[in-house]
């Protein structure tokens, strides 16, 4: 009798017929497994939820208490049917995770999207050896080389130095990239108050219940235009396009994204000052710990795959593409 594959891929996501679940579905589904709490790959309205605890929480202040039936907490090895899974920190955003599947021949790991350079914000990426490594491939082209974070905060810092008589807005997604730059500024010794747009209140609290220190955070809407000279801003990219921004004196506009590296799209979004901060690897990081894991066979779920590809030919390693559709940056 042929065994079922351990995973496939179906339109609703990655699904695994011994356990009868799906890995960040697409769509609702009776039993989901959630690698993080963005909205391109958590969404609302699945049956059952397993997730960690971090980005179960992240969940229920994205979309209510109430974003699915019943939620479990990943506490160690748990057995789903037929296999064991297990949830294992991706460097990406708080609560993160990588899902590994195992039966008792075979270890798939569904890294879902990670990072490898340390941010305090998140559990570092954690190396898992499988035989299968499933990868993201947002930035999966060698033109992709993204710069160290203080360097990029350097490049903030020697503005706001250079126009203090103007705020500086930074475009940042709620979950993760936000709370990211903060504390990168912390990290660089800014100590004064940081401006907040109220959509990042919530998950700015959230952070910091979970110990990270964010410093002095401030609501953007309070004081006058003149308040704001050399002052710090930081809200989600959609507000620029509102009367919002409008309350700023001079805004110098900036985007913090790893699509910052391409500069007709800094043009495109009217981006004064484009700072390449990503939580995602980018092409020597993602073929590095390709080769680190040096699984029996990758597969590329979303994003530049003809590159990966390629690359995996070249050092004869096996690769498939699965065609998913339906996963990038949320904000983007």
């Amino acid at each position: 009798m042929t065994r079922p594959p351990l995973l496939l891929p179906r339109p609703e996501g990655l699904y695994c017929p011994t356990g009868d679940f799906f890995i960040d579905p697409m769509r609702p589904v009776p039993r989901a497994l959630i690698t993080h709490g963005h909205s391109d790959h958590a969404r609302p309205g699945h049956g059952a939820v397993m997730a960690t605890r971090q980005t179960l929480d992240l969940m229920a202040i994205r979309y209510g208490e109430d974003f699915c039936t019943t939620r479990q907490s990943a506490e160690g090895p748990t057995r789903i049917g037929d296999v064991t899974v297990s949830f294992h920190p991706a460097g990406h955003v708080l609560g993160s995770a990588q899902i590994a599947v195992e039966s008792p021949t075979q270890r798939i790991v569904v890294s879902g999207d990670y990072a490898r350079v340390p941010t305090a914000t998140c559990a570092p990426f954690e190396p898992v050896p499988c035989d299968i490594f499933v990868t993201e491939a947002t930035f999966a082209l060698p033109v992709f080389r993204h710069p160290p974070p203080e360097v990029e905060i350097a490049r903030l810092l020697a503005s706001v130095a250079a126009f203090p008589e103007r705020s500086h807005l930074i475009g940042a997604y709620a979950l993760g990239k936000a709370q990211r730059v903060i504390a990168e500024l912390r990290r660089a010794g800014w100590d004064a108050p940081i401006h907040i747009h109220g959509a990042l209140q919530r998950l700015c609290d959230y952070h910091i219940a979970q110990g990270i220190d964010l410093g002095e955070l401030r609501p953007a809407t309070e004081g006058v235009k003149s308040d704001f000279a050399g002052a710090i801003v930081i809200a989600p990219p959609s507000a620029f396009a509102a009367t919002w921004a409008q309350r700023f004196p001079d805004p110098v506009i900036a985007l913090a994204s790893g699509w910052m590296q391409v500069r007709a799209r800094a043009r495109q979004r009217g981006v004064e000052l484009p700072l390449i901060l990503s939580d995602h690897v980018d092409w020597p990081h993602l073929t590095a710990t390709i080769t680190e894991l040096n699984p029996a066979e990758v597969w590329i779920t979303h994003g530049r795959e003809d590159a990966l590809m390629r690359w995996c030919e070249l050092t004869q390693r096996a690769a498939r593409p699965l065609h998913l559709v339906g996963y990038e940056d949320e904000a983007e």
